[in-house]
């Protein structure tokens, strides 16, 4: 499934993972609240720490408007607990090793460095209203103001 089959009142693909503390976390969860869903390539690299950061620093804001948010990577639990006590990250990161809740939101593609072409973790948000729906698809994140980019959605 690509971000192109997941649209706005779509069902959101239901999931189970684990975070950082290997503590389970079910998009079932988060009934009854918005959801925001940040698919990152790595842990400690330029771009996904300025996305992380921004939403660490816009959290109270972000939950003042009604917003949990989750963090999914490849990563394992371990680089996570390290990447959220390096930068005091106030939401969960769920280790997603095999890549089942990344392609089934559509975000793992074909990403092309230095001329070569390789499959890996394209940067999207999904958000995900109360009752379980695709609110909105942010395909181009704006690393450095990710808070506001989603703020601006609602305004």
């Amino acid at each position: 499934m690509s971000t192109s089959t997941l649209k706005p009142g779509s069902k959101a693909p239901a999931f189970t993972g684990l975070d950082q503390n290997d503590q389970t976390i079910s998009l079932k969860d988060f009934d009854g609240r918005k959801l925001i869903l940040f698919f990152y390539p790595k842990d400690n690299t330029p771009g996904c720490t300025a996305e992380a950061c921004n939403l660490r620093d816009n959290y109270g804001l972000l939950r003042e408007n009604g917003f949990e948010i989750v963090g999914i990577s490849a990563d394992s639990a371990s680089s996570h607990q390290k990447f959220i006590s390096k930068f005091e990250l106030p939401f969960p990161l769920i280790a997603d090793t095999e890549h089942k809740i990344i392609e089934a939101y559509g975000a793992w593609g074909e990403k092309s460095m230095y001329g070569k072409k390789y499959m890996g973790i394209v940067r999207t948000t999904a958000i995900v209203d109360e009752k379980g729906k695709i609110e909105h698809i942010i395909p181009k994140v704006n690393t450095a103001d990710h808070a506001q980019q989603i703020l601006d959605l609602y305004a």
